[in-house]
């Protein structure tokens, strides 16, 4: 269906006339009539303007039915959490294993550890 044909089908579906649509959008009754007579191919801002003045989302001038279409059966993507040290395998093991000694150590050996560990760590960040 072409995209005029379908924006005059839900603007009279919903009883508005086209200058009910020109006060809404402010743009101009030829200009409308000129969309929805395939005179004029819209731009996704003006589309925007007419969902908004028909109260319908932006994909039901693209799309026929009442629900919205069914997305495409995409690749799932790993999460931040999944790409993380120590999330899985013998990594998560391990951090487990370090989190128990840490809890187990003195507040001074811990505060001395995580000093060297930034100390470590700037000092890779500053050799790359």
């Amino acid at each position: 269906m072409i995209i005029g044909d379908h924006l005059r089908a839900i603007r009279e579906e919903k009883k508005l006339s086209q200058g009910e649509i020109e006060k809404r959008t402010g743009l101009l009754r030829c200009y409308i009539s000129r969309v929805e007579n395939g005179h004029t191919v819209p731009a996704v801002e003006t589309l925007e303007k007419f969902a908004r003045a028909l109260e319908v989302p932006l994909y039901q001038l693209f799309y026929d039915s009442d629900k919205p279409p069914a997305l495409p059966n995409i690749l799932k993507r790993k999460s931040a959490g999944d790409i993380a040290w120590g999330s899985s395998g013998k990594d998560a093991r391990m951090l487990e294993r370090f989190r128990q000694l840490l809890s187990r150590t003195k507040e001074g050996d811990r505060k001395l550890l995580l000093f060297m560990a930034q100390k470590m760590a700037r000092g890779k960040t500053a050799a790359q």
